[in-house]
Formats: C-alpha cells, sequence, structure tokens
C-alpha cells in the first residue's frame, strides 16, 4: 500500500509545493487561509487563484485554519464567538476550496497541569466543537483538532471520545508530541491514545528544543523517522502524511521515506 502523501504549501512556497506535488502525484494542505490578513481582505481572490493552480492535484487537498490567538471553549463568551466565526469561516473556505478537511489546534494552555483548569477546559471544548462539528458535516468537512502545546494526549483523546462525531478527528504532529510532551509519556502513548481518530500527520525534524521544521535528515534532528515510519503506518485511517517543512528542498529530499506510487 503507499502513503497518502501531502505538502504544506505556505503563502512563499505554494508555487512550488504544488509543482513537487504534480511530479510525484502528492496532495496539498493549503496554508494561505490560516492568516487573518487573508481572511479579512482578500480571500476570495486568493482562493479563485488556488483553485486553478490546484486543479490538476491528484492527491489529496488539504487546509491548515486559524490558528493565532485562537481559544476554542474560553471562558470568556466573546473570545469563543471570535473564534468560532474564524473556524466556520474557514470550514466554508475549505468547501469552496475543493478541501476535504481543515486543521485547527486544540490550544490547551500546556503549563496548566492543574486539574481545575483540565476538567473546565474539557466540558467547556465539548461545548465548542460539538456544534463546529456539526457545522463541517453539514458543508461536508472533517475537522482535525491538532496538537500543539498539549503534554498529555487524552487530552485531546478523551475530547474526541466523549463526542464521538463522524467529523471531528485528530492531526497528530510528530514533532510537536515529542517537544511538548510530558516526558513519562512515549510517542506509542500518543499513538495508542489518538489511535481510532487521527486522520492527518503532520511531519518534520526538530532539535528538541525548538518548534523547527525541518527535513527529516537534519543533522541536529533529534527524530528518527526510519523507525517511526513503520509505526505511522500501522494507524487504522490511513492518515494522509503532511510534510510541514520549511523548504520545498527539505519536502523533496525526505520524500524517500515514503512508499510512493508511480511518478506523474
Amino acid at each position: 500500500m503507499t502513503d497518502r502523501v501531502s505538502l504544506s504549501a505556505g503563502l512563499n512556497n505554494f508555487r512550488e509545493c504544488v509543482e513537487l506535488a504534480g511530479e510525484y502525484n502528492l496532495g496539498i494542505e493549503v496554508m494561505a487561509f490560516a492568516f487573518p490578513g487573508i481572511l479579512d481582505s482578500d480571500w476570495r481572490d486568493v482562493m479563485d487563484e488556488y483553485k486553478v493552480a490546484l486543479a490538476d492535484i491528484s492527491g489529496q487537498i488539504t487546509m491548515h485554519g486559524p490558528f493565532m490567538d485562537m481559544v476554542s471553549g474560553s471562558p470568556d463568551e466573546r473570545v469563543n464567538m471570535v473564534t468560532y466565526q474564524r473556524y466556520s469561516h474557514a470550514i466554508r473556505i475549505a468547501a469552496r476550496l475543493g478541501a476535504t478537511q481543515v486543521v485547527f489546534h486544540a490550544n490547551y494552555i500546556g503549563l496548566l497541569h492543574n486539574e481545575f483548569y483540565r476538567t473546565g477546559w474539557h466540558q467547556r471544548n465539548v461545548d465548542f466543537w460539538g456544534p463546529l462539528g456539526d457545522y463541517a458535516q453539514e458543508h461536508d468537512i472533517v475537522v482535525a483538532i491538532e496538537n500543539m502545546w498539549e503534554y498529555d494526549p487524552t487530552i485531546i483523546g478523551n475530547l474526541l471520545k466523549e463526542l464521538q462525531h463522524p467529523y471531528l478527528k485528530a492531526c497528530l504532529d510528530v514533532g510537536h508530541a515529542h517537544l511538548f510532551s510530558d516526558r513519562n509519556f512515549r510517542f506509542n502513548y500518543w499513538l495508542e491514545s489518538m489511535n481510532e481518530y487521527i486522520t492527518e500527520l503532520h511531519m518534520n525534524n526538530n532539535n528538541g528544543i525548538m518548534d523547527e521544521h525541518h527535513g527529516f535528515d537534519w543533522e541536529h534532528g533529534v527524530l528518527n523517522y526510519e523507525s517511526l515510519m513503520p509505526k505511522l503506518r500501522q494507524l487504522p485511517a490511513n492518515p494522509v502524511m503532511v510534510l510541514e517543512m520549511d523548504t520545498v528542498a527539505d519536502m523533496r529530499e525526505s520524500l524517500h521515506y515514503f512508499k510512493l506510487g508511480e511518478m506523474a
């Protein structure tokens, strides 16, 4: 079975990513609509331009939604309202763009380990994501909730388990899991805890200190993808594997880790 591989296309390398994706029959994850500068200005023009550029992409089209200063399940209902508006807007754009799913961050405050915060966060996020899942379902867009600062995979895993919504899934960021996880939680525990919900993976390498987006073979990288790949391939949903790297050169040089079909 071939791997489902996609490239994270930023504002500055979108055309390069589309070119590489066309060469290897890969997918594209669009980053443009994560940024407020576009969402509050010429997003329609950007969307029309991107639709043309993505027309010949044979792989899966996904989208990264807004994440800067977004807080789901905030105790402040005005903050919730802004976040919900941003997320629902992104879902509508994803549907018009021809994407299948959109990624949003969970945005748990990782430095707060007390039970009071965690219990309150969980219930507020059940109340937030449930209606958003219904909205996503109306537009036939899967929402994948991504780990960022979460130190324990069950923070997101328990949320999805309680919701049991067909349009609410998980995006496991491999680098974030290694950087921000409690040291007692091995990566296998992340896979076990979120196993059935993982519909997307974000993949890159870092130095174990900073959230950097380097290629798999980066000389200072602490992640060994030779050992990680067999584990990731065992995930039941056959998630799309997104190369979230800063340069297209790093993406190209990391492709030898994957089982790809014939080139275009």
